[in-house]
C-alpha cells in the first residue's frame, strides 16, 4: 500500500506547476537604432552596465542602425513581449508615423515606453562664422537677401524639425541638405558647404568654444548652462514651438506590466547612481524620474507634437 501512495505523491509533486522564477533570469538585449557611439547608444550602454550591476544578470546592447532609428524599432517591436528584449531610442522615432509610409511599425501600438532616461530641453542654431551674422535677426535679414542651405542628418529627424519650423516661423527659403548623419553635417558646416544647422548641445560645444563655429541661439525654453548669455530662439521669433529630445526605453507591446514596473524602477535607481548621472548630464540630459505610466503619456504627446511640426513644416512621408 505504501509504494501505490508514494508513487501517487511523487505524481501530484511533478504534475504541480513549476513557480517561475524571478525577471530577469537570462541576458537581456538593448537594441539602439544607432550607431556605436552615438548619443542614444552611450546613454543605452550606461544604463545597461548600472542594471547588469543591479539585477544580477547581463544586459548587453546590440546596434541596428538606419532610418531615424526605425529599422531597430520594428526589431525591438516584433520580439517577443518577455522584458529580454528592450530598445533604447532617441526621439527621433517619434515621426515616424508621419514620415514613412507601410513600415510595418505602429510606435503608439507596437511599443511599450518602460522609462525616460533623459530629456534635452533644445538644441543650438549653428552658423559657419565665415557668415556676416552675429544675431538670429541678422541671420532672418540675410537669409531672406541670399541663398542659404542648411544640413540635418536625413529627412524627418528632429534636428530637420526644428530647422523646417524656423523656416516657416520666420518666413525664410532655406534649401535642405541632407546628410548620412550629424558628423557629417558638422563637416559640412565647418567648410562651408552649408552655412547653417540646428544641433544637440554636447556635439558642439567645444567648437563653438573654440571659434570654429558661431552659436545664435538655443530652442529650448530656457538657456544651456554651458552657454548661459546665449538667447532664446522665441526672443526673436515668439511663436516658435520650443524643441525637446529625449533618450527613451521600450519594451514590446504586451510586455507584463510587472515586468515593465520592475525596470522602470531600476532604470530610476540607476539614474541616482552618481556616476550614470554624470554620463547623462554630460551627454546634454537632464536625468528624468517619471514612473511607467507617466512615461507612455510623455511619449504619446510627443509623437502627437511630431505630427503637428511635420504637418506645419509640409514634410511629405517616404
Amino acid at each position: 500500500m505504501l509504494r501505490p501512495i508514494a508513487a501517487l505523491a511523487g505524481f501530484i509533486l511533478l504534475a504541480a506547476p513549476v513557480q517561475a522564477q524571478p525577471y530577469p533570469n537570462k541576458p537581456v538585449r538593448i537594441i539602439v537604432g544607432f550607431a556605436a557611439g552615438a548619443g542614444p547608444d552611450i546613454l543605452a550602454r550606461t544604463i545597461a552596465t548600472q542594471l547588469t550591476a543591479d539585477l544580477g544578470q547581463t544586459f548587453y546592447v546590440e546596434n541596428r542602425p538606419g532610418a531615424n532609428g526605425t529599422i531597430g524599432a520594428k526589431i525591438a517591436a516584433q520580439s517577443e513581449p518577455d522584458g529580454y528584449t528592450l530598445l533604447h531610442s532617441s526621439a527621433a522615432i517619434s515621426s515616424t508615423p508621419f514620415m514613412y509610409k507601410n513600415i510595418g511599425l505602429d510606435v503608439l501600438r507596437d511599443l511599450a515606453p518602460v522609462a525616460t532616461v533623459g530629456v534635452l530641453d533644445g538644441y543650438l542654431v549653428l552658423v559657419n562664422p565665415a557668415l556676416p551674422v552675429h544675431t538670429v535677426a541678422d541671420f532672418i535679414a540675410y537669409a531672406k537677401n541670399n541663398r542659404v542651405l542648411y544640413g540635418s542628418p536625413g529627412v524627418g529627424n528632429l534636428l530637420h524639425l526644428a530647422a523646417e519650423l524656423f523656416n516657416v516661423k520666420a518666413g525664410l527659403t532655406m534649401e535642405h541638405i541632407p546628410y548620412k548623419g550629424a558628423g557629417e553635417v558638422m563637416t559640412a558646416l565647418l567648410n562651408g558647404s552649408i552655412h547653417v544647422m540646428f544641433v544637440t548641445p554636447p556635439s558642439s560645444a567645444g567648437l563653438v568654444h573654440e571659434g570654429k563655429v558661431r552659436a545664435l541661439a538655443t530652442t529650448g525654453t530656457k538657456p544651456f548652462a554651458d552657454f548661459p548669455d546665449l538667447p532664446l530662439l522665441t526672443a526673436t521669433v515668439p511663436d516658435y514651438p520650443p524643441s525637446v529630445s529625449w533618450s527613451m526605453t521600450f519594451a514590446p507591446a504586451k510586455t507584463p506590466a510587472p515586468i515593465v514596473d520592475k525596470l522602470n524602477a531600476a532604470i530610476r535607481h540607476a539614474l541616482v547612481v552618481p556616476a550614470v548621472a554624470d554620463i547623462v548630464q554630460k551627454a546634454g540630459y537632464f536625468p528624468d524620474g517619471r514612473n511607467a505610466a507617466q512615461t507612455a503619456e510623455f511619449f504619446r504627446k510627443q509623437v502627437e507634437e511630431s505630427g503637428e511640426a511635420i504637418r506645419i513644416a509640409k514634410i511629405q512621408p517616404n
